[in-house]
């Protein structure tokens, strides 16, 4: 009886230990699907004969999935158990790559992107919440780390291989969606044999679809420089994903596909070994490091652009990628240790609403100074907005600090 008490306990372990790699890998490959696209822009503009308007929002609608699943679904894990709704959001998340696949207008765009932000938002929250109920102790920290850089690598690894497969294969905007289905049928099945945490699971009746998101009273003052840190650091994201590959092609006459995956690639890759590297920083010294690296980071960019200097943007890449990861990490641990017990999740989805609109509102901007005036008075209008953010913030957070 002993021997095999034993050996459950070690196939136990042994399955604890394949979960969170599961888990991990599915949130890398749900966010893999936001940046399928960023070297692809370029290929549909042409194809499809749309402005530069146009394709920043096709990048932003994104965000509308997101703020959905946020808004609308953000506690269902709770409540329907951890892998029925992760498999929900990887059911999501191929319905879009599909619409993709065979999407031969802008409207079908659209709708892949509203699809691709839902399941992220839904399967994201859902496999932090999993990861930090299968690690010992509930570790919600190290929970945090790992999905965050999770997060990042399947971001880069997303832009990196969509680049290389249309720069290098055939059928461009086909080939890639088809080897992302494959993934995503594959990890769906991993997810599906992954033991479920939540205790007694649910039905889908019991979900409520009321938003939850305040900032009190008592909070406001110390809450705007994360908030802003938030939407800075999401801002330096979203520009790298939508507009760079045009800045590539444009200014420094660089067209290659895989070239402009491989940028993105670079800022997701320095963002994720930073938040490693960097994750015993405390956070308010994180979030305002990330505050001042801001300024000189977007600088490096415009002037990048304006040099017409792939150095000099590479640096830019590395200095952004180090900053977005001070700066999210940071700023999120922030609103963590400041935001009431009772009224905690309100507070987070709160910030969470600063990062996504963050993530798409300045690269809309950019994209109409861009058609009426010019790319690089776009880049300019936007690195005013971020220093001005920047400075703001840096004075909240320094007469705020604890």
């Amino acid at each position: 009886m002993a021997i095999r008490d034993l050996a459950h306990t070690r196939n136990e372990a042994g399955g604890e230990a394949l979960a969170i790699p599961v888990v991990a890998t599915m949130i890398a490959v749900l966010f893999a699907g936001s940046t399928v696209l960023t070297p692809l822009y370029i290929i549909y503009k042409q194809q499809f004969g749309f402005s530069q308007i146009t394709l920043t929002l096709v990048y932003a609608v994104y965000v509308v999935g997101n703020l959905g699943a946020l808004l609308m679904l953000g506690g269902a894990s709770d409540v329907v158990g951890r892998r029925p709704a992760a498999l929900a959001a990887m059911i999501v998340a191929i319905a879009s790559a599909l619409v993709f696949l065979f999407a031969n207008n802008v409207v079908l765009l659209d709708v892949a992107r509203v699809l691709s932000g839902l399941g992220i938002g839904v399967g994201a929250g859902t496999g932090t919440a999993w990861i930090a109920e299968l690690l010992p102790g509930a570790d919600k920290a190290r929970a945090s780390v790992i999905a965050t850089s999770t997060n990042f690598l399947g971001l880069g690894f997303g832009a990196l291989v969509s680049g290389l497969l249309a720069q290098y294969e055939p059928w461009p905007l086909r080939l890639v969606f088809i080897v992302y289905l494959a993934a995503l049928v594959f990890v769906s099945i991993l997810v599906w044999r992954t033991r479920e945490t939540v205790a007694e699971p649910g039905g889908p009746g019991q979900v409520s679809m009321r938003p939850h998101f305040a900032v009190p009273d008592e909070i406001r003052a110390r809450f705007v420089a994360p908030a802003v840190t938030g939407f800075g650091a999401m801002a330096l994201v979203g520009f790298y994903a939508a507009v760079a590959p045009s800045i590539l092609a444009q200014q420094l006459h660089e067209t290659n596909h895989a070239v402009a995956g491989a940028l993105f690639f670079e800022l997701a890759i320095v963002t994720a070994l930073s938040i490693v590297a960097l994750k015993q920083m405390q956070s308010g010294k994180a979030m305002l490091t990330a505050l001042a690296l801001m300024i000189p980071s977007i600088l490096m960019v415009v002037a990048a652009q304006m040099l017409a200097s792939m150095a000099l943007m590479i640096a830019a890449t590395a200095c952004c990628g180090v900053t977005a990861a001070l700066g999210y990490r940071g700023s999120l641990q922030v609103v963590n240790e400041i935001a009431p017990e009772d009224r905690r999740a309100e507070v987070v989805s709160s910030f969470f609403i600063c990062c996504f609109i963050g993530n798409a509102l300045p690269v809309i901007g950019i994209g109409i100074i861009s058609t009426y005036a010019s790319p690089i008075a776009a880049s300019l209008a936007f690195a005013a907005m971020i220093i001005v953010f920047a400075l703001v913030a840096l004075g909240f957070g320094l007469k705020n600090r604890p």
